[in-house]
């Protein structure tokens, strides 16, 4: 029984690194149907978002089946509640690609991006999907130092975020108010993506310590 359980935990990391990889590229994808107008890709990627819903219902209900049938304690029980909600955290990350994906199809034909952000919104969308490997290599390990390394790597995130509001700030900037609401749409979108890849990384140190740690133990709640 109990290594038909632990067999059963491993289903569900699997499944959660799966999900990682699925809105990682999700994201890439998005972002390809935004700098290209790509009507194609925007809606493939609307339609996948189905995919990554129906993975997260997956790790639900084999997550409340283990607690009635084996009514885990300590790390395994960590293991069973934290999973369901780095399921959420995840399958969020996942919207939000797909949110992007609908600024492109709601723009096309036309790009809508213009040329003097597009190096913003390619850096954001390369930061988003590193975070999205980093946070499936930490669940896969169960690395504290993985999830440490999430949250350096949501910084630069957060300062291209910054950047793209100077801009929008700037006296140089001339597009209409529809363009200036679409980018910051844009950036708030790829912004979340990296705190919800944060938020798992705080469960990867509850996961694996039992209390949410300090900079010298991983991350800060």
């Amino acid at each position: 029984m109990r290594n038909a359980f632990h067999d059963d935990l491993d289903r569900v990391s699997d499944q959660l690194v799966a999900m990682t990889g699925m809105v990682g590229t999700a994201m890439k994808r998005a972002t390809e149907a935004l700098v290209n107008a790509d009507l194609g890709i925007a809606e493939s990627v609307i339609a996948a978002d189905d995919d990554i819903d129906q993975v997260r219902r997956q790790v639900d209900d084999l997550a409340v089946d283990l607690l009635a049938r084996q009514q885990p304690v300590a790390t395994d029980l960590r293991m069973v509640v934290t999973a369901m909600h780095m399921a959420s955290d995840i399958e969020r990350m996942g919207d939000l690609a797909r949110h992007i994906a609908k600024i492109a199809r709601m723009r096309y034909p036309n790009r809508a991006v213009p040329a003097e952000v597009l190096p913003h919104i390619t850096a954001m969308s390369e930061c988003a999907i590193d975070l999205a490997a980093k946070t499936g290599e930490a669940i896969d390990r169960k690395d504290v130092h993985g999830a440490l390394a999430i949250q350096q790597a949501d910084d630069k995130m957060d300062e291209l975020h910054r950047q793209i509001f100077q801009s929008l700030h700037s006296e140089h900037w001339d597009h209409p108010t529809e363009t200036a609401v679409d980018i910051t749409l844009l950036s708030r979108y790829y912004e979340r993506f990296g705190d919800h890849a944060v938020a798992v990384a705080n469960r990867i140190v509850y996961l694996v310590t039992g209390r949410y740690g300090d900079s010298d133990e991983g991350l800060s709640r």
